[in-house]
């Protein structure tokens, strides 16, 4: 049996559902989405998603269809619906059907969907060994603190990570990094984390947000700059975090192997506290 998606008010069979083809998330890529962490069937950082969910919304002059009350019981009735105790689910809000136009639609209605992904977070084999990554040239439009659903060229990164044998890149612009095609990018040198300033230039990570902070409570060194690939090829570890991997260690970067080749300490142990702290608070 498959899933049980949201469409627009009705909860319905994924191979039911359906959207208009004049929708400009599928025309222009016109809308934003979010994607909310699943452990033990409750959700993980919520609020923070819903937040940075109204900012997005708002930095594209677009308006909700839900309140973050409603758009949370949604969120629950399909994690029941699907019996899902351990993945993700997917929300997108786009700015809804309206004839071909670059301009945006007066009258449209935004369109909401939303559906679950099972997949195991916590026992993590990738995290067991650690990624790979390879830099790449970031060539995306200037507003990637915008959680848009334009997501070619980074899957165009994924891609150029796999065809490598890596596991993921990471993009540099003005020969410093941004951020991982997916996640935020991060290394650490003498024992201090070090991870991009917010800006523009790199989503504002929820995942980020909550890892910094369970950082500096356990008294680690945090500093928020931007670093080069070479830096990041001479550090002692280095690590990403999403909503998706929460804290993944990285262990190689542009073929040069950080440390003994293995996980860092400051990677584990940070992964530890992220997946402890997050299931306390988790709704």
């Amino acid at each position: 049996m498959g899933r049980i998606v949201y469409v627009n008010g009705e909860y319905v069979p994924e191979d039911e559902a359906k959207i208009s083809i004049f929708d400009r998330g599928f025309l222009f890529a016109d809308g934003v989405y979010e994607v909310t962490s699943v452990i033990d069937g409750k959700l993980l950082d919520f609020a923070g998603h819903a937040k940075r969910l109204a900012r997005s919304l708002a930095e594209l002059e677009m308006e909700s269809p839900a309140s973050e009350e409603e758009l949370l019981a949604i969120h629950r009735e399909l994690l029941v619906r699907n019996d899902l105790t351990e993945g993700m689910v997917y929300l997108q809000i786009t700015r809804g059907a309206a004839d071909r136009d670059f301009a945006y639609p007066e009258d449209a209605t935004p369109t909401l969907v939303l559906f679950t992904q099972a997949r195991a977070l916590v026992e993590s084999p990738v995290a067991a060994r650690g990624m790979k990554v390879i830099g790449i040239e970031d060539i995306r439009w200037g507003r990637r603190d915008i959680k848009t659903v334009q997501l070619l060229y980074p899957s165009m990164g994924k891609m150029m990570a796999k065809k490598a044998g890596a596991d993921d890149a990471w993009m540099v612009e003005d020969g410093h990094v941004t951020e991982g095609t997916s996640n935020n990018a991060y290394i650490v040198k003498g024992n201090k984390i070090i991870t991009r300033h917010l800006g523009t230039e790199i989503l504002h990570g929820i995942t980020r947000a909550a890892v910094l902070r369970f950082a500096r409570e356990a008294q680690m060194q945090v500093e928020e700059r931007a670093f080069t690939m070479d830096e990041a090829k001479e550090a002692d570890e280095a690590f990403i975090t999403s909503a998706s991997t929460f804290v993944m260690p990285v262990v190689e970067i542009d073929g040069a192997v950080l440390g003994d080749g293995a996980p860092g300490q400051v990677a584990r142990r940070l992964r530890e506290i992220y997946i402890d702290e997050s299931r306390k608070a988790a709704v």
